[in-house]
């Protein structure tokens, strides 16, 4: 509620005589209207990491009447915190969310944030073309309970390609899978932006994006989802016109980039690269401008309920979610 607004509900209830109750309830709106919303920060080395940045370089939250009071935070952290409501707004990807779901969890999801930007990369030398060539060999990745491996996972099994069964998967921290990497432990890893730059920037390869399966073996023509802004309902229906204004927000992040990818490259150090990794730098723009989501519609909303509905045939759900993951903002 801007001051206009407020004085107008004020003098509209000093004339009905409604006063001191209304005005009192004009107040409350007015301060809800002012308080800082605590929403997540992937920390650097995270795509998510960009969002700050640009929204203050672009102003894109200028018009939009709300405050953000961003929070650094790793995935695991942040997915306590949003359950503990010490985080008012987070990300969730449909696996992961679903799971909490079907313990009771009342997470939804309201808004975009990141498309799937999962790679398949291996060393500059190898031999490997595609991930089924892979099969029978080592791969690293995050834990089995991220979504980079599970939606990894739900897109080779719709290609015929089953990573619990074909490919030995070693999991671990993306730190120590870098270490594997490097060192020829491993033949491959699936990991995400933009550690996957920072590898092709130092002459690794990409045989693969999880993207890329997806729509080939779907027939889809966008990037699939990977994750979305996430509250509890008890917070979403409590601010829905904040909410809403949230995922206008994401969609502006998204179409922003899209339109200056270039922007990615002067907040390099944001996203974790060091500024002597040039290569990687340079690649920035053309890798990372179709991560950022740039729509929440019917559309993501299909491509959430394949991704449930094939985590479920894999075994990565022991069933669908009873109720709906996500609500439009």
């Amino acid at each position: 509620m801007n001051r206009r607004d407020f004085l107008q509900t004020a003098g509209a209830a000093v004339a009905l005589g409604l006063l001191p109750g209304a005005l009192n309830a004009a107040l409350a709106a007015e301060a809800q209207d002012k308080k800082k919303v605590r929403i997540t920060l992937p920390s650097a080395g995270s795509a998510g990491s960009a969002w700050r940045p640009l929204v203050e370089k672009y102003k894109l939250d200028q018009d939009l009447g709300i405050a953000l009071d961003w929070v650094t935070a790793d995935p695991g952290k942040m997915q306590v915190q949003l359950s503990a409501g010490s985080l008012d707004v987070g990300v969730f990807g449909s696996v992961g969310l679903a799971t909490l779901a079907n313990r009771g969890s009342d997470i939804v999801l309201f808004g975009p944030a990141l498309n799937n930007h999962g790679r398949w990369i291996v060393r500059g030398d190898s031999p490997y073309k595609s991930p089924k060539d892979l099969i029978g060999k080592r791969i690293a990745t995050t834990a089995e309970t991220s979504e980079t491996y599970q939606q990894a996972r739900i897109a080779a099994s719709l290609t015929g390609l089953d990573l619990k069964k074909d490919v030995k998967v070693i999991f671990g921290s993306p730190t120590a899978n870098l270490a594997l990497f490097e060192r020829g432990d491993v033949d491959g890893i699936i990991t995400l932006e933009p550690t996957a730059t920072r590898l092709v920037g130092r002459g690794a390869r990409e045989i693969a994006r999880v993207a890329d399966i997806w729509k080939e073996a779907t027939g889809q023509t966008d990037d699939p989802f990977l994750v979305g802004l996430a509250a509890s309902k008890t917070w979403y229906e409590q601010n829905q016109a904040t909410a809403a204004k949230l995922a206008t927000l994401f969609e502006r992040i998204g179409t922003t980039i899209a339109a200056h990818p270039d922007s990615l490259k002067p907040i390099a150090a944001e996203l974790g690269l060091k500024a002597d990794e040039t290569q990687a730098i340079d690649l920035l723009p053309q890798r990372l401008a179709p991560t950022y989501a740039t729509k929440w519609d019917a559309s993501v909303f299909a491509t959430i309920d394949k991704q449930i509905e094939v985590a479920v045939k894999l075994g990565l759900l022991d069933a669908a979610p009873s109720r709906k993951l996500y609500v439009k903002a």
